[in-house]
């Protein structure tokens, strides 16, 4: 009997070392998996800037023609009122001095 007992618990002590080594590997799995996920995400994350980088740069070259487009549109907005108000101080100064020089017209 004694040597039935013996024999299993050298059994229950293979057991507990099978059961603490594939405890080992799976833990070892976990790490594994996860450092393979952050690897990826870092991966992912230097690939999404190197995607997005010629979108930005088209947007910025619509933008910077937007901005070109207006401020000559501005310059040329600008040009026209000042002609219309030289024009028009012009034709003030011209009634002014009319009703200046001749009062009953």
């Amino acid at each position: 009997m004694d040597d039935q007992l013996q024999r299993l618990l050298e059994t229950e002590a293979r057991a507990q070392a099978v059961i603490d080594a594939a405890s080992r590997e799976r833990q070892r799995m976990i790490e594994d998996a996860l450092a393979a996920v952050r690897d990826g995400e870092s991966r992912f994350e230097a690939g999404r800037a190197e995607l997005r980088a010629p979108y930005l740069n088209e947007a910025k070259g619509r933008a910077e023609q937007a901005v070109a487009e207006l401020s000559r549109k501005y310059g040329e907005r600008q040009r026209t009122l000042r002609a219309l108000a030289s024009r028009h101080e012009a034709e003030a100064v011209d009634a002014a001095l009319s009703l200046l020089l001749d009062p009953g017209t």
